[in-house]
């Protein structure tokens, strides 16, 4: 069967994160939502999404499709009613599709003609910025289990100090030397060639993904995922790092979410909790206004290749979009448009031709290429979000 994942209504709400790629490939616990379903599936997967994108992710179809609303996580018995499917049929969760069989030939999906068959077990889905810190404890766990099922960890050296050992899982090439790792509250799970330096302090959930590494000394709480070829240090709690981005120093990250090819720079900070210890309201690119998340623990969202200069300070509730460099001392507002630079002083824009000089250099680092392709996409994001540059 021809899967294809589809990015549904919740698309806009995603925003930033959903301006450099599809639904499917936001990371939540271990993996990715498209490595998930590709996993569960036991096949490969294309995707439906702006058009912007799909030169990069392309859509494959077949004469015999399976549609996934990329927004929901798979588990056990809703994988088996997918894959149960015949034509004409489709799977919903309340008023949403989860899942419909379709041929080449449809030219529009009209629901109504459909046999519609309602999935009422126990689901996990990500509908908001926030979700992906908030339910990233349950991904997480998920992941754990789905990965490791009939397998061994590789042996754990002596020189640590552990707490539910039976909890922890190193794959190959992993290395974790001199740390203290409790997996009381959640699992660890430390990825192919992945390193935890001397003296760190790790409590589950916690996600170490390929390549990744915690530097010496830094303080890990859960449920947080450290993306693959990421560097964190200091005190990082209840976060989801994508991929190839960098927390290297001393700070708190906190309830918050990063993209890829970000950094914060030494001494960063972000709040996450507010003084009066209300409800946190966060923006919303679907809405365009603040939106109430009904969390009293809510730090940063940044979008990809944005950075932090060192000793920046970021409110409660900051939404940082795709390629902005804050940089000036005090806090800047709790709301940045892509492609800004500057901070509390004020912004201008941050012109790409500039901002892509910065994101070949960092990319090459990492012995990845700063394509054309990644260009016109982040052109794309540079005009599409102008309206909100007001200098």
């Amino acid at each position: 069967m021809n899967y294809i994942l589809f990015d549904g209504t919740v698309r806009d709400n995603l925003l930033p994160f959903t301006y450099t790629r599809p639904v499917a490939d936001i990371r939540i616990g271990i993996l990715t939502i498209r490595e998930k379903w590709e996993k569960y599936l036991g096949n490969t997967t294309t995707t439906i999404t702006e058009e912007y994108l799909s030169e990069k992710y392309p859509m494959v179809e077949m004469p015999e499709n399976v549609l996934i609303n990329s927004s929901f996580l798979p588990n056990k018995s809703l994988v088996e009613r997918i894959e149960d499917l015949q034509e004409n049929q489709a799977i919903f969760y309340g008023e949403e599709v989860v899942a419909f069989f379709t041929s080449d030939k449809q030219d529009e999906v009209d629901f109504t003609t459909y046999e519609q068959l309602e999935f009422d077990g126990d689901v996990l889905r990500i509908e908001h910025t926030w979700d992906i810190f908030s339910k990233n404890g349950e991904a997480l766990q998920a992941d754990f289990d789905l990965i490791t099922e009939g397998r061994k960890s590789q042996p754990i050296s002596d020189t640590n100090r552990l707490i539910n050992p039976e909890n922890i899982f190193l794959e190959e090439g992993a290395s974790v030397e001199f740390c203290i790792l409790n997996a009381t509250d959640g699992p660890i799970y430390i990825g192919e060639n992945a390193q935890i330096w001397e003296g760190a302090l790790i409590r589950g959930a916690f996600a170490l993904c390929n390549n990744a590494t915690v530097k010496m000394g830094g303080k890990m709480y859960g449920a947080t995922t450290v993306g693959p070829y990421s560097k964190v240090a200091g005190e990082v709690s209840n976060a989801v790092i994508f991929g190839y981005s960098s927390k290297g120093h001393e700070g708190y990250l906190g309830n918050a979410v990063l993209g890829e090819w970000c950094n914060i720079g030494a001494d960063s900070n972000n709040s996450n909790l507010k003084n009066n210890y209300a409800k946190v309201r966060l923006w919303n690119y679907a809405t365009e206004k603040f939106e109430q998340t009904g969390l009293q623990f809510c730090g940063l969202m940044m979008g990809d290749h944005s950075k932090t200069a060192i000793n920046t300070m970021l409110n409660t509730g900051t939404v940082v979009g795709v390629n902005v460099n804050i940089y000036v001392p005090g806090f800047p507002r709790n709301f940045i448009p892509s492609f800004s630079w500057g901070g509390a002083s004020g912004f201008s824009t941050y012109l790409p031709k500039k901002a892509f000089e910065a994101a070949k250099v960092m990319m090459a680092r990492r012995g990845v290429e700063f394509d054309d392709q990644e260009a016109r996409i982040l052109e794309h994001v540079f005009e599409s979000t102008k309206k909100w540059r007001k200098y």
